[in-house]
């Protein structure tokens, strides 16, 4: 792997990220979100007809508004300025309790209660009491399996993907990715050690980081994050910088990664060669990083690909797909990201598609580029991965020019 680190200042190329819609409606999310989420599985479990007895409607809504007042107030302490991980964890586990209660109040609420009045089932009250039980039953049943989800080291995705002006030397490197592990207030040191064994056993050439390593300091997440020094790679590891790297002074990230023997690609490129032919590994810090105030800190993709032969195939890492827009400009044939989570908890990856290009898996844009966006390895915020499954990814590049036989 030869080092071909951008020493010289560039021009600033980087464009300051377009406010897309999902920002948009994210500015007032934190008013109404709360509210919504609370008051709408209320109103459907106790006051539609159901006609529990006085004590259990009163100690039930009890408990509503409890959860209306409570979660804002710990997600404040727990991820203001106070960043204390205890209301972190509880803020986090009733936000993703709540997002959950709410779908599947909304779902069952219309559609259940339509097909027992079609169905002609039990009287107003029965139906009505029927899809209480039936929320209730399904969202108990999600949350566990989704904790588990979202606890367990993550499966492997394997997947081959051909670049045309990959050369012949270069087919079957294997490119490991991981990205989002997101270190929090739920300590992960045991999980991180495992998701650590289980990427040596791939046995990859390369090992990338795509970013939003945790959500706090390297200083106080510095424990987790220690296993990813134990990562093999034949050629090298890589890491690029993650819109959460901004909100827990990045430049302390970066330079963990770098003691712990990981190069971060800031806006820079290595090369990894063999069998005579040269793939360019390039990064670039997450869109975000301009605006962070950090000096030196930017999306800077002309910078990244600065010194490089532009007919030689680029493998770009950027955390976030929406990058993908510069990236096919610029004809990249592969760019890594992370980000989406996947939507994390359905039905999320409605409003994450309205920010991204895209959610999960292999995707083209342009003549030439592909975009593989992973799952993430880890999770953010609340415990729980519901349809949206993390990952361990390893692509397996290969060229279509390989020799024929004599």
């Amino acid at each position: 792997m030869t080092d071909t680190s951008n020493t010289r200042p560039a021009e600033d190329e980087a464009r300051a990220p377009r406010q897309s819609r999902l920002h948009r409606v994210m500015r007032y999310l934190p008013l109404i979100a709360p509210v919504l989420l609370w008051t709408v599985p209320c109103w459907v479990l106790l006051y539609t007809g159901q006609h529990w007895p006085l004590p259990v409607t009163l100690v039930s809504t009890a408990v509503f508004v409890l959860g209306l007042v409570g979660m804002p107030l710990a997600m404040v302490r727990g991820h203001g300025r106070r960043q204390q991980d205890p209301a972190a964890i509880a803020g986090d586990t009733l936000l993703g309790t709540s997002w959950v209660l709410f779908t599947w109040s909304v779902l069952l609420g219309v559609f259940l209660r339509l097909a027992l009045t079609v169905a002609g089932v039990g009287g107003s009250q029965d139906r009505a009491r029927i899809v209480t039980w039936a929320v209730l039953g399904v969202t108990a049943v999600l949350l566990a399996w989704g904790y588990t989800e979202a606890r367990r080291v993550p499966r492997v995705r394997r997947l081959d993907v051909q670049l045309p002006r990959l050369g012949a030397g270069l087919d079957g490197i294997r490119v490991a990715l991981i990205t989002d592990t997101h270190y929090g207030p739920l300590d992960r040191a045991r999980w991180s050690a495992r998701v650590c064994e289980r990427v040596n056993a791939l046995e990859a050439d390369l090992v990338c980081h795509t970013g939003d390593i945790a959500d706090g300091t390297a200083e106080r997440r510095r424990a987790q994050a220690l296993p990813l020094g134990t990562v093999r790679a034949t050629h090298a590891r890589v890491y690029v910088t993650g819109n959460h790297e901004y909100y827990s002074e990045a430049q302390g990230w970066v330079d963990l990664m770098d003691e712990l023997g990981w190069q971060p690609l800031r806006n820079r490129h290595v090369l990894l060669e063999r069998g005579g032919d040269t793939l360019v590994v390039a990064g670039v810090d997450d869109v975000t990083a301009e605006s962070s105030g950090l000096a030196g800190h930017r999306a800077h993709l002309a910078g990244a690909l600065d010194g490089a032969d532009p007919e030689l195939p680029v493998l770009l890492l950027a955390h976030q797909p929406t990058f993908i827009d510069r990236a096919a400009a610029a004809g990249i044939d592969l760019q890594l990201s992370g980000h989406t989570h996947g939507g994390q908890i359905w039905p999320f990856h409605h409003l994450v598609r309205l920010d991204q290009p895209a959610l999960a898996g292999l995707s083209h844009h342009g003549t030439r580029t592909l975009l593989y966006t992973s799952r993430g390895t880890g999770f953010w915020g609340p415990p729980f991965r519901v349809f949206a499954p993390s990952e361990i990814t390893l692509l397996v590049l290969r060229s279509p020019h390989l020799p024929t036989s004599p």
